[in-house]
């Protein structure tokens, strides 16, 4: 099977990594572990291949808080309609529409303090458009 990162994210990764060129990249990834295999994550291909969820460093830059800054900046633009973003996970918090975009603690064994992880809806597969995120080049 072949693996496919959803357009989607490719598109997130990539503006993350036009807007921070010289970031860390150590805790960057997309295909699960082993470890990932033993439990229901996005980062596990489903039957066709598809993998919807991307790992991004927490280490934007020299200047400390980015990650802080660029997750809560991503769950806004999902907050207000950006629909191919399910959940984002960063410094023991999760924020989904579950419940409305707030953030709220994160009990996963990874508190993911060394990166951001962001998962995609199915739906988003084959859509790479843009993402109006302002710290990512969009103006909304």
């Amino acid at each position: 099977m072949k693996l496919r990162l959803s357009k989607a994210a490719a598109q997130l990764r990539l503006q993350i990594d036009d807007s921070f060129a010289d970031r860390d990249r150590t805790s960057d990834g997309w295909v699960g572990d082993t470890r990932h295999n033993r439990v229901v994550s996005d980062h596990n291909p489903d039957a066709e291949g598809w993998v919807r969820a991307i790992d991004v460093d927490a280490d934007l830059s020299k200047q400390k808080g980015l990650s802080v800054y660029l997750a809560n900046q991503i769950r806004l633009a999902a907050k207000n309609g950006e629909r191919r973003i399910t959940y984002v996970i960063h410094m023991g918090k999760i924020a989904s529409a579950k419940k409305r975009w707030a953030w709220r603690k994160y009990d996963g064994i990874n508190a993911h303090n060394h990166h951001i992880h962001i998962s995609f809806a199915k739906e988003a597969d084959n859509d790479g458009e843009f993402f109006q995120i302002p710290m990512l080049g969009g103006t909304e």
